[in-house]
């Protein structure tokens, strides 16, 4: 009897010989500036971990005294018997330091985009939607079965044409985008987006993944960061990044978590956090607030790290944040400097097609507030020394 599943050991083999195949390293400590994965101590520049809260003692403590006081799980989804407490402070928490009326929060910020957007349109409604959005924003659209129309990235003048072309159509319009994208670094035109939205009557929806601790006061993200509050209807983050735990969240009015909480798929068939998980969360947004020199720190080491690639030789891009690709073009050489440089001592991911366009495979780096200079000294000698062996630098 033949195997059904044949196709999938074709499609790996196919991966190993054009270099492409990718093995999962194993994380043997903590998550921090230095880790040790497979059996070796190196430089991470491959983690979200943007502020070193993965290793933060009152994140911990708070951790551990969840445990102590409820146990490990809450045994069940949050609409039966798993909404606890700490996850209604969490909630609160978010939706104060973020500025709004309420918020939910999510397993994870996969979860939190697919969920809401699905949730939120049907089959007869339209999303106008940035080309290199997260791949969760793009299921979502696709669960939500609305029609999809996608603009060129970061095209305002484009997506407001979008949303005048639609201004005649039958159903809801929801004008999507990343605050930061998580390829590129660069930040989303919000405040022009925002603008098309407010002129065509559209639902305004951001996911600030990759900005929630890095951009805005003390880390509010990218609304803060344009001085957008009150415009911006939905509003998507995460737990899981420079929080340093886990999770995601969606922020907006009370009448939005409420329809959430009776209708986002995710939230009504998953789990709820451990009392561990949410606990760490409220002390991170503590930390936040406490200890600004954190964001600083990152965005010092930022300045610092990307200067020093430009300076050899290396594209870096249109990165604007803490994401700082090294631009090499075919997937195969981006997987091999990311071999090469694991063998100097540093841990930064390839990455190629389907996640990035091809012709555009990187290796994607991103520094943390806890780096020290001798680390990104040592990070930026081994960039310099593979990418002249490999022929990326002349």
């Amino acid at each position: 009897m033949g195997n059904p599943l044949s196709y999938l050991h074709d499609q790996l083999e196919q991966w190993r010989s054009e270099g492409t195949y990718q093995r999962l390293r194993i994380l043997e400590s903590e998550s921090a500036a230095e880790s040790r994965f497979d059996g070796k101590q190196v430089i991470n520049l491959a983690s979200n971990n943007y502020l070193g809260l993965t290793t933060h003692p009152k994140l911990k403590e708070a951790a551990l005294e969840a445990v102590r006081r409820y146990g490990v799980g809450s045994g069940a989804v949050r609409t039966i018997s798993g909404t606890m407490r700490l996850h209604m402070q969490l909630e609160e928490r978010i939706a104060a330091f973020k500025n709004v009326e309420a918020c939910v929060v999510f397993q994870s910020g996969f979860a939190a985009n697919a969920g809401t957007v699905a949730a939120l349109l049907t089959p007869e409604d339209h999303i106008v939607s940035d080309e290199l959005n997260h791949a969760s924003i793009i299921d979502g659209c696709r669960l939500s079965r609305a029609k999809i129309h996608v603009f060129a990235h970061k095209d305002v003048a484009a997506a407001e044409k979008a949303l005048a072309d639609l201004e005649r159509e039958p159903g809801r319009k929801l004008l999507i985008s990343d605050g930061v994208f998580s390829m590129d670094g660069d930040i989303g035109p919000l405040p022009g987006l925002v603008a098309a939205a407010e002129k065509h009557n559209a639902i305004m929806m951001v996911d600030d993944a990759h900005s929630s601790g890095v951009l805005g006061r003390n880390g509010r993200g990218t609304i803060d960061h344009f001085g957008l509050d009150g415009r911006v209807q939905v509003q998507v983050g995460t737990l899981s990044k420079a929080i340093g735990v886990l999770g995601g969240y969606v922020c907006g009015s009370r009448d939005l978590i409420e329809f959430l909480y009776h209708r986002a798929r995710p939230f009504l068939f998953s789990t709820s956090h451990p009392p561990a998980v949410a606990a760490a969360c409220i002390a991170a947004f503590d930390v936040l607030e406490q200890e600004p020199e954190r964001i600083q720190a990152l965005w010092d080491n930022t300045k610092y790290f990307k200067q020093g690639l430009t300076s050899a030789g290396f594209n870096t891009g249109i990165s604007e944040t803490p994401i700082t690709p090294v631009i090499v073009g075919e997937a195969k050489l981006a997987h091999e400097l990311s071999r090469a440089l694991f063998e100097e001592g540093v841990l930064a991911t390839g990455i190629g097609f389907p996640t990035v366009a091809k012709g555009k495979a990187r290796v994607r780096t991103i520094v943390s507030a806890t780096h020290t200079k001798p680390e990104l000294d040592r990070a930026l000698e081994a960039f310099g020394k593979v990418g002249k062996r490999l022929g990326i630098l002349g």
